[in-house]
Formats: C-alpha cells, sequence, structure tokens
C-alpha cells in the first residue's frame, strides 16, 4: 500500500516529538516540573572553586580537602561560580581569611595580597578561639607527639660535690698560760696519733717554779696556824689555773721538791693536724702549738642550689662515694643547714656527719653526694617537654579528639625525676599533652588570639573592665581570707607559738611571719621539739631532752618535731549523686 505526502511528512513529525518527549524524561538531572534532581552530589574546593569533582577527595592543586556543593536555586547554569557549598546556607559567615598570609582577614569575600580567594570562616568555628584543629596528616608532618599526665611519688635525686672537713667539736688547740721555754719534744711530727693524758712536750717557766714553790712553802706550813689553809688552796689554786694535772700536784706533794721543767699533756684524742713547737722555743701565753682533731667522725659539707634545699630534711640519709674507691660508698646523715645562702652561687651549704673506720674519709678530700628525697607519695607529674614557658606563665597544649589541641595554663611546682614537674592546677589524670611540636601550636595559638582582639577591638576594654572588678573581688577574698592568718616565728623551737597580729617574738627578738592555718598544719618540722635523738637508725631509740652529741656513737642529735595529723578520708560520693 503506498502513503501519500502528507502521511508520510506527519508520520515523521510524530515520530521526532515521541523521541525528544523520551529523551527529556529519561534525564536522570531533571524531573516531571523541570526542576533539577539532585541525585549526582558535586564536590569543590574552598580555595579553588574551579575545582568540581562528583566524588570526594583532596584538591588536586592544594591537597585540601574537598566540600559537598550543589547548583544554587534561580541559576541557568552548573558553572562553578553558581555553586556553593550545602553548609553555607545553614552556617554564618563570620570573617574571611587569606589561607597563604596569616594574619590577613576581611568582613568581605575578595582575593588577598598574594591574588588567592580567601576562605570564610564561620561563627561556630570562630567561637572557641583557642582550640587549634589540624588535619591529621599535618599533624604527622609536624612531629606532633603526646604524653599523658599521670600519678606518681614525687622523688628528687640530689648530686653535688661536697668536701671532707674535719669535725670542728673535736678540734683541739694546745697552748700555755704562762711564757716559758720549750726543753723536749715527745711529739716531734705531724700526723702522730695523740691520746688523752700522753705528754706531747716539757716546758721550763719561771712561774711555774715559782708556783710549786709557794704551793711547798704552803705545805710546810704548821696545821693550825691561822691562814695556813687559805694560803693553801690558794697556792693550790694557782698550779690548777696553769693546767698543771692533779697527778703532777700529787708528786709534787709526795716529793716536796720543786721541777724545773713540767710536762704538758694532750687534753683529747686526736690526730696532730698542726704542730708549732720545736725544741729550745720560747712561748708566750696564749701562742698555738699543737692541733688535735679526732678523724672517727668526718663532716661533709656540701652545696645545695636554693630550689632543691625543699628536698633536703634533717636526718635524711647521704651516700659519699670517693674517686680513690669506686667500688665504695659511705653512708651518713644530714645534721644541719647553714641559714644563709652564698649570693654568688646562690646554693647553701648542708653538712653531713660520716662515720670514718680507717680513716678513707681525709679532710680535704673531694666527694661526690648524693640525696634520695620524696616529698609527696602521690603527685599530678606533667613531663617536662610539654610546658612551654613564657616567663609569665607555663603553658601545656592537651590533645583533644578529631586532631584539636586546646592550650592551657598551668602551675607548676617542683621538678621531680625523670624530667617531671609536679602540677598544682591547670590540669588533670589522665589527659594528653603534646610533648613535641608544641612550638608551632603556640604561634597559631597566639595568631587566633590577635586577630579576636583585632574583630573585637572593645573586647580589651572589657577584659580591663572585668580585670578591674577582679581585683575587688580578688581583694575581696583576700581580706575574707585575712581572718585565717596567723604570725609565727619562724625559729623551729617557737613554731608552736601562734600570734594574731605582726610583729616580733618576744621569745628570740625575729619578726613573725604570716601563714595561713593550711599552710600552718603542712609546716616541717612544725610543731614543738619532742626530743632529740640520733640521726643513725640503729640509734633511733636515743632520746634526750637537750641538744647534743650521742652518747653511743657522738654524732650530732638532731631534733624531732610533732607530726601534724593527717587529714581524715574524703567520704566517697555516691553514684546517684555526681555530677
Amino acid at each position: 500500500m503506498k502513503l501519500t505526502r502528507s502521511k508520510l511528512i506527519g508520520f515523521l513529525v510524530i515520530t521526532v516529538f515521541a523521541v525528544a518527549a523520551a529523551v527529556f524524561f529519561m534525564n536522570p538531572h531533571h524531573s516531571g516540573n523541570g526542576h533539577a534532581v539532585h541525585s549526582d552530589q558535586l564536590y569543590t574546593c574552598g580555595m579553588h572553586p574551579q575545582v568540581i569533582q562528583n566524588k570526594p577527595g583532596n584538591c588536586p592543586i592544594c591537597g585540601m580537602k574537598l566540600t559537598p556543593v550543589r547548583k544554587q536555586p534561580g541559576t541557568k547554569d552548573g558553572s562553578a561560580n553558581t555553586v556553593t557549598t550545602a553548609a553555607s546556607d545553614e552556617r554564618k559567615v563570620k570573617y574571611y581569611k587569606s589561607t597563604m598570609l596569616l594574619g590577613e582577614i576581611s568582613q568581605a569575600q575578595r582575593k588577598d595580597s598574594m591574588g588567592m580567594d580567601m576562605v570564610p570562616v564561620y561563627e561556630d568555628e570562630a567561637a572557641d578561639s583557642s582550640t587549634i584543629s589540624i588535619d591529621p596528616v599535618t599533624v604527622q608532618n609536624m612531629g606532633i607527639r603526646t604524653g599523658v599526665v599521670t600519678k606518681g611519688p614525687l622523688r628528687r635525686s640530689i648530686r653535688s660535690v661536697g668536701v671532707v672537713d674535719f669535725d670542728e667539736t673535736t678540734l683541739a688547740d694546745v697552748t700555755t698560760k704562762f711564757k716559758g721555754w720549750i726543753e723536749k719534744l715527745y711529739v716531734d711530727a705531724t700526723g702522730k696519733q695523740a691520746h688523752k693524758g700522753e705528754g706531747l712536750f716539757e716546758i721550763y717557766s719561771p712561774e711555774l717554779v715559782s708556783a710549786q714553790t709557794e704551793y711547798l712553802l704552803a705545805l710546810n706550813q704548821t696545821t693550825g696556824v691561822p691562814g695556813t689553809e687559805s694560803l693553801r688552796a690558794t697556792a693550790l689554786t694557782k698550779l690548777k689555773f696553769f693546767d698543771i694535772s692533779d697527778e703532777q700536784i700529787a708528786e709534787l706533794e709526795k716529793t716536796r721538791q720543786a721541777k724545773k721543767t713540767l710536762r704538758v699533756s694532750a687534753p683529747r684524742d686526736g690526730i696532730v693536724v698542726e704542730k708549732m713547737a720545736v725544741e729550745g722555743q720560747m712561748v708566750d701565753a696564749g701562742m698555738k702549738l699543737y692541733r688535735l682533731a679526732d678523724l672517727g667522725i668526718v663532716w661533709v659539707q656540701a652545696q645545695v642550689y636554693e630550689q632543691d634545699l625543699a628536698f633536703v630534711r634533717l636526718g635524711q640519709e647521704a651516700t659519699v662515694s670517693l674517686s680513690y674507691l669506686p667500688d665504695r660508698k659511705f653512708r651518713g646523715r644530714v645534721t644541719y643547714v647553714y641559714p644563709t645562702v652564698d649570693e654568688k652561687t646562690r646554693t647553701a651549704r648542708v653538712r653531713m656527719e660520716f662515720h670514718n673506720p680507717g680513716y678513707f674519709l681525709k679532710p680535704g678530700m673531694f666527694a661526690t653526694v648524693e640525696l634520695q628525697a620524696e616529698l609527696e607519695p602521690s603527685a599530678l607529674l606533667v613531663p617536662d617537654m610539654a610546658v612551654l614557658r613564657s616567663g609569665e606563665k607555663n603553658t601545656v597544649f592537651i590533645a583533644l579528639a578529631g586532631g584539636k589541641f586546646e592550650p592551657r595554663t598551668v602551675t607548676l611546682g617542683p621538678r621531680s625525676e625523670n624530667n617531671f614537674y609536679q602540677v598544682l592546677s591547670g590540669l588533670n589524670e589522665g589527659e594528653r599533652v603534646v610533648t613535641s611540636g608544641q612550638f608551632m601550636l603556640d604561634s597559631e595559638s597566639q595568631l587566633r588570639e590577635a586577630i579576636q582582639k583585632m574583630l573585637q577591638p572593645g573586647s580589651a576594654t572589657a577584659t580591663n573592665e572585668h580585670a578591674g572588678h577582679g581585683v575587688t573581688s580578688t581583694n575581696a577574698t583576700t581580706a575574707a581570707a585575712s581572718s585565717d592568718i596567723v604570725y609565727i616565728c619562724p625559729m623551729p623551737e617557737h613554731v608552736a607559738l601562734k600570734y594574731p597580729k605582726p610583729g616580733k617574738c618576744p621569745l628570740c627578738g625575729m619578726a613573725l611571719v604570716p601563714v595561713t592555718a593550711e599552710l600552718l598544719a603542712k609546716i616541717q618540722p612544725g610543731g614543738r621539739v619532742e626530743h632529740y635523738t640520733c640521726p643513725m637508725p640503729e640509734h633511733s631509740d636515743v632520746k634526750l631532752d637537750k641538744p647534743g652529741k650521742c652518747p653511743r656513737c657522738g654524732m650530732t642529735l638532731i631534733p624531732m618535731m610533732l607530726t601534724p595529723p593527717p587529714p581524715p578520708p574524703k567520704a566517697p560520693v555516691p553514684e546517684g549523686h555526681q555530677h
């Protein structure tokens, strides 16, 4: 059957319309109402909006993470200039910043000084200006390392160089109380051992001969004659004032004959460390002829820096090692901390006493001194590498979840072993702190703070106003706390006495110092002296009422104070009442 020309043209027109309708309705980007269907999600770069991809990833130009975008309503094409982030319709832009020049910001979107598009900063991102967010890849490139805030004993090992010295309490000088001539020496060399009562030399003195003659005349006087007993007592006293021993006086009474020379004996046991006497020498009254020292107990004087003095206490055990005896260590005790600090070296002298069997510890030697101390059994500790010191404050960066870091000001206490510091405030146990790379975080934190001040110029005034109110509040707090302040004497013997107002101690005249009740409870030794005891543990049963020497080993006694009672333990909080 043949088709006419008009029917053929009509059939072709219907076919073209059918194909066009099928193509239109089968397009996934359109719906029946002519609007775009968001079936395909596009992604773009905030720094380079010309980059558009249909899947998430990183910008091929700058490496930043791509953000989801969609076509804005009312646009006629899908060009990059008409796309924006989906979140931008819901989040409000606070300002725009340059990604290349730190610190360059603008309230309107524009290009920075280097011709790069400025990226928006939203209000929710700028709300917490102290928190820093960093991409995990950047964190790894910055070399950021973290550590954990832990609790442990606050221990300290103090090492110093000490000098072995004589025990000053055992030194004795040999002198005469009269003028004379040395006739004979029994101890004729330095370093010899002398025992108490042994003769050192013989001396001739006209005064001694005259004193002996007077005593003999008094002895020869007839008993019962008035004044005889008084004359005899006066002559005997004169001999004793010349340090004539009882044995020599008894020999004089027995022989009834004055001797030309008299023997001078050692006043105590010891080593002759100085000798100035020679035979035939004329000596004057009070001239030093010998110096004796007992080396059974020696002192070791060490220099301790003033920041380490909190770790030194009386009775603390000390160990000493010598360079010529590296395999031996000597144990001793701290017996005195000198009350002054050297102005040049900023150190205080600490005195320790050591028993010296075999005389291995020789005065004048250098020795390595080591003191082990523990201030608290459980303290909050932070690594030293985590602390940034600016002179006015100490800052630590806390590592939060999601690659965020928060700067925090902390108050530090004494330094502990293994390069840890005690944390008094600002941190909690278990928090992670940045130990490496925190200098870059600190620069970013300071930059953000500067930007906030530029955006909010009135904040400084507000801060000052709040600071003024804070001073008033602080003054009020101080005034309230001043009612708890008492005054005590800094002398340990008088620390048990409390006074309500400043002044001078009525016992020793020293100026009273203010302390709080809480600090007074923590003062060590912090109380009246209970007794004096020996620093050696094996003689701890020695308890005397007065200071002095141990009757067993001769070491200096140390005071034992009444220890304040420990604070009562806190009651556990029920789980239902925890906040």
